[in-house]
């Protein structure tokens, strides 16, 4: 294997994105057999020991890009002290050492979760500045009024920071079960801990299910709760913004 920039090998086996790998190196973190690496330096993962705060870097074979619909009741951790279910647990065991959540859902939130050995391409779906937008549908209590709507679209202060502006539509109602609770579509483009909830709890209709069904260009409706599957190329570059393959017209012969 060729040398390459040690902040590539170090987003490449999910330690970090490669901007967060930049700073590891220049906080002196990272060695390569024995020295102090510098930014820029590149280095060999088969003649070279890496290591990150004195552990040696394990480069997954190949690059992994799964999409799994979390189930309640599942931490979005590698682990958790408390001993509560990961959805690590979810995935097969081999696989579980290289690959880490992209982005969070918390413990009641089901839908639509990322995992990935890449780090560039975790740190390009999760992070706002990249634009990668999710979707959600939200059941609360009651029935928002158009002002708190309102809010809900030009933001609300959690924590002294305004949210980013939202979309959010009224889904449509189960004629069958007319109840006093209702379904709503919201788009977002940060993550913030426990965001949506604290949005709708702040404009008095706390949240009573919330589900993760589309992230950016990627959406599956098909994929059962607590399974997973592999991303498709095309899926892949949709999330990283890369642009589809043109295909040229034929020209007709004469």
């Amino acid at each position: 294997m060729s040398a390459e920039r040690i902040q590539k090998l170090l987003a490449r086996a999910g330690v970090a994105s490669r901007r967060a790998s930049e700073k590891l190196i220049r906080d002196g973190r990272v060695t390569v057999n024995g020295q102090v690496a510098d930014l820029g330096d590149k280095a060999d993962p088969e003649s070279d020991a890496i290591k990150v705060d004195g552990r040696r870097l394990a480069l997954p074979l190949e690059r992994r890009y799964l999409v799994l619909n979390k189930p309640k009741g599942y931490i979005t951790s590698k682990s958790d002290p408390e001993g509560r279910p990961t959805v690590m647990d979810l995935v097969p065991y081999p696989w579980r050492k290289s690959l880490a959540p992209v982005g969070r859902l918390d413990f009641n939130t089901e839908g639509l979760l990322l995992l990935t050995s890449d780090g560039d391409f975790a740190q390009r779906v999760a992070h706002p500045s990249y634009g990668c937008r999710k979707l959600y549908a939200v059941k609360v209590k009651g029935e928002p009024a158009p002002a708190a709507l309102a809010q809900l679209r030009e933001g609300i202060v959690i924590d002294g920071k305004r949210t980013q502006p939202a979309k959010i539509r009224r889904l449509p109602k189960n004629p069958a079960r007319p109840i006093a609770n209702s379904w709503w579509s919201l788009e977002i483009g940060e993550g913030r801990t426990r965001q949506i909830r604290e949005m709708f709890f702040r404009v008095g209709h706390p949240v009573l299910k919330l589900r993760r069904v589309a992230i950016g260009s990627l959406r599956d409706d098909r994929l059962p709760i607590g399974e997973w599957r592999d991303l498709r190329k095309s899926e892949i570059d949709g999330l990283m913004g890369k642009p589809k393959a043109k295909v040229g017209r034929r020209r007709k012969k004469r």
